[in-house]
């Protein structure tokens, strides 16, 4: 494929398709909304047509034409090749070991791969109230492997969560495996600036692989702890010219329909 180095493309272009190709034909995912399903149905649209695509509401094989505004959007029970009920999602496909990579957002990460969705200061009397678990704590123990994308900042990569919605790594090390969860954990943690790994003793999240023209000086100054480099770090190529019109024909479809959907309400 011929790469666009000569074509503008945004930050968030880049991340989303850094994500995407990420995951591989015929995985089975369970999918967050916004930005990891954004990447995952790229991923679906160009290089693996096979990839299953799970979401929380119990529909299997979606295929949407547009990106969810929710779990419930109708657009996902639609073209999926079949709809099964939450528990059954839940109790037969994940904990049961069937799904190869959870696709997970976040509001807040540490340096063990530790996630926040739930509140931002103090849990009686916080700063923000956030979105809330939903299925990320029982996809990030019980999914295979997790990928987490969010952009990257000193006030979402944090030394220290305020509310640990979701296990990472736990305290580092073995602690994960100590405290009983079997599965690998955050293997990809893609940002705005490039992809982290986790250390394979320590499990602290290093940065692996940068965006074309970003630097480890600059991710180290968007991030909340002294975040390290690889000693061998990859350059990540930029998005092709068929990564992008995919891309760019997936946000502009939604749009539309999305304004469709907003104009239908405010006629009723």
């Amino acid at each position: 494929m011929s790469t666009v180095s000569d074509i503008n493309y945004s930050t968030d272009e880049m991340m989303t398709v850094a994500a995407s190709r990420l995951l591989a034909d015929g995985a089975v995912c369970f999918v967050g909304i916004g930005l990891p399903s954004a990447a995952a149905n790229l991923a679906r649209l160009t290089h693996a047509p096979e990839v299953v695509l799970i979401y929380e509401s119990g529909t299997i094989g979606a295929k949407p034409e547009v990106l969810p505004l929710s779990i419930g959007d109708s657009e996902l029970a639609s073209t999926a090749d079949f709809i099964v009920s939450i528990p059954e999602i839940f109790r037969y496909w994940l904990q049961a070991g069937r799904i190869d990579v959870g696709f997970l957002g976040a509001a807040q990460i540490d340096c063990y791969g530790n996630i926040n969705t739930t509140v931002i200061g103090d849990y009686d009397h916080p700063k923000t109230r956030l979105p809330g678990a939903g299925g990320a704590p029982e996809i990030a123990t019980s999914a295979k492997e997790v990928f987490l994308i969010l952009r990257q900042s000193p006030r979402s990569f944090v030394p220290k969560l305020d509310f640990i919605t979701s296990a990472g790594y736990l305290t580092g090390g073995k602690s994960r495996e100590h405290a009983g969860i079997t599965t690998r954990g955050p293997t990809q943690v893609i940002t705005d600036y490039g992809i982290m790994k986790p250390d394979p003793v320590t499990r602290e999240l290093i940065m692996t692989a940068l965006y074309p023209g970003k630097t480890m000086e600059q991710a180290r100054a968007a991030t909340g702890w002294d975040l390290k480099g690889a000693v061998h770090m990859e350059q990540l190529n930029p998005p092709t010219e068929m990564e992008l019109k995919v891309l760019r024909d997936l946000h502009e479809r939604t749009a539309l329909a999305h304004q469709g959907n907003r104009q239908q309400v405010a006629r009723s």
